[in-house]
């Protein structure tokens, strides 16, 4: 899966910048980094959402424990990769069909998190119990809110088009090629949400969360870890 945003909708990290800054590396811009994506990938799928944000799904190779889907419900468009363990009670708790799925068990989670305000972010993803990584974008307020497990069971990663997009993807090789250095593994047991504006720790939302530059030889520019007690699980 893929989710590029440009510079309207999500500021580019200040380390992912930095990261590129002091290793200068070949990129490609957004547009060419989706048609990549398209091209390499069997029966892929490409939405653009106006200008400023393009998403794209494939079930080529996907893992049998951690399929992709993709789905729209009110504008509110929505990435995932994984299989959640509780689907079934929170399907209970959202007031879903036992034929809900998990891609639409995050959408449903998301309105709550915008329309039930105040309703900490961290206590949505906090529910959620299994292997999963995922991108919703809200049209109707531009709001970008990307999450991944406790454990990083389903790989994320997100960098820096050659144009500014901030990207987002499962495939750190497709990513290495358009984002150069400006390129980091997204921490585990972490959101990012442009509502709230930064990068946080769900599982201790006031720990703080460092970028550290990664060495040269490592594919990486930084590598994000929490402070704190939740250190362990964000980063291990």
């Amino acid at each position: 899966m893929l989710g590029v945003f440009s510079s309207s909708i999500v500021s580019p990290p200040d380390e992912l910048v930095a990261a590129g800054c002091r290793t200068p590396s070949p990129k490609i811009k957004a547009t060419a980094l989706v048609n990549k994506f398209v091209q390499t990938n069997a029966a892929a799928l490409s939405v653009q959402i106006g200008d400023d944000v393009q998403l794209a799904f494939t079930h080529h190779k996907e893992s049998l424990l951690r399929p992709r889907s993709f789905a729209v419900k009110d504008e509110i468009f929505c990435l995932f990769e994984g299989a959640l363990d509780n689907l079934g009670s929170l399907r209970q708790q959202y007031g879903l069909a036992k034929s809900a799925n998990e891609v639409l068990l995050v959408i449903e989670a998301y309105k709550a998190l915008r329309d039930r305000a105040p309703y900490p972010a961290n206590h949505v993803v906090g529910h959620l119990r299994g292997s999963f990584a995922f991108v919703v974008f809200d049209k109707s307020t531009s709001t970008l809110f990307v999450a991944s497990d406790q454990d990083g069971k389903v790989p994320l990663y997100w960098g820096i088009t050659a144009d500014g997009y901030v990207a987002f993807a499962d495939d750190a090789e497709l990513l290495k090629g358009a984002c150069g250095k400006s390129l980091a593994s997204f921490p585990q047991g972490c959101f990012f949400s442009t509502a709230v504006g930064e990068l946080r720790s769900y599982e201790n939302p006031k720990s703080k969360i460092t970028a550290v530059p990664a060495p040269d030889e490592e594919i990486w520019g930084a590598t994000f870890k929490v402070e704190g007690p939740a250190v362990f699980a964000a980063t291990k």
